[in-house]
């Protein structure tokens, strides 16, 4: 790993990624309708393919490395690879799916896991004169949970787009500053990439601006996940397989909700601050066993043999 900052490939590669989330998200500001219309259903994963095409630009226009795949981390892993994939396909949507409980816990959400009425209420509102489709809620809600196990397999694609840009490409962009500077500055760098759907409402629909920090945080405490997995493996894989799973398990603050109580994500759920305890003790427990900084991490040095 060259030991001087690409700041030619950085700049290029955030200048793209940025420029095209907000010109492609354009049509939602312009007509006033926002996340409500449903062009935003086919903009936000397209958005998802953008940093994908920010690493395309990058190494096209200001590469000096010529083994970049090796660099973006495309290969299986080094040894132990498949702990680092467990985690993230088992651990991180664990985390989302308890969140809920701590936020419940702290007095900031109000559960119900018995008759999952504020799902059941939320089901009801969208199928509208169609009404509760003829399947036990019970039933409705383990569908859901199992869904969770798929997600990764299901949000390849564009979890992929994201993870090749920001664990692929920039965090090894970064690591001459250190690997805690640059996991952190890369945390930042991917959720202020979110402004143009969070002003907008995604993820903090009652706090759109206050939500731009909420999910720079957010991004900080996860992208050091992934990233260690990133740093441990030197592979991308396990990223993409861990936002994947993030994706789809994060909705879960509105399967165990209580009809009639309001959900506040800045609060509450994987997204909000109450979420962030459990990622953060993971966090510290990596640290205090000194499983982060990553010794003898792959990017650090040539490329280890096999995959």
């Amino acid at each position: 790993m060259n030991s001087r900052l690409d700041l030619r490939g950085i700049l290029v590669f955030v200048a793209f990624s940025f420029c095209g989330a907000w010109l492609i998200n354009l049509p939602l500001w312009l007509n006033g309708k926002g996340l409500q219309q449903p062009l935003a259903k086919l903009l936000l994963p397209c958005m998802m393919l953008i940093p994908a095409a920010g690493v395309a630009v990058a190494v096209f226009l200001a590469a000096k490395d010529s083994g970049w795949v090796r660099l973006a981390g495309l290969r299986l892993g080094a040894r132990g690879w498949w702990r680092y994939w467990a985690f993230c396909w088992l651990i991180i949507p664990l985390l989302s799916i308890a969140a809920p409980f701590v936020s419940a816990a702290l007095g900031f959400y109000s559960l119900d896991v018995r008759e999952f009425s504020g799902f059941r209420e939320m089901i009801r509102s969208a199928s509208g004169a169609a009404g509760m489709p003829p399947i036990p809620i019970r039933v409705l809600v383990a569908l859901q949970l199992a869904s969770v196990a798929v997600a990764p397999v299901l949000n390849a694609v564009f979890a992929f787009g994201e993870e090749i840009g920001w664990r692929g490409y920039l965090l090894p962009k970064l690591l001459p500053l250190g690997q805690w500077r640059a996991l952190i500055l890369t945390g930042v760098v991917w959720g202020l990439w979110h402004t143009p759907v969070i002003l907008l409402g995604h993820n903090y629909p009652k706090h759109p601006v206050l939500g731009v920090f909420f999910m720079v945080a957010f991004c900080i405490i996860f992208g050091i996940l992934f990233g260690w997995t990133r740093l441990a493996t030197g592979s991308v894989w396990p990223a993409v397989i861990g936002h994947g799973a993030l994706n789809g398990s994060a909705g879960a603050v509105f399967l165990f909700s209580k009809a009639g109580t309001e959900v506040d994500t800045l609060h509450a759920g994987i997204t909000g601050w109450t979420g962030w305890i459990l990622p953060v003790a993971v966090i510290l427990v990596l640290a205090a066993t000194r499983r982060i900084p990553v010794a003898g991490a792959p990017d650090d040095g040539p490329p280890t043999p096999g995959c």
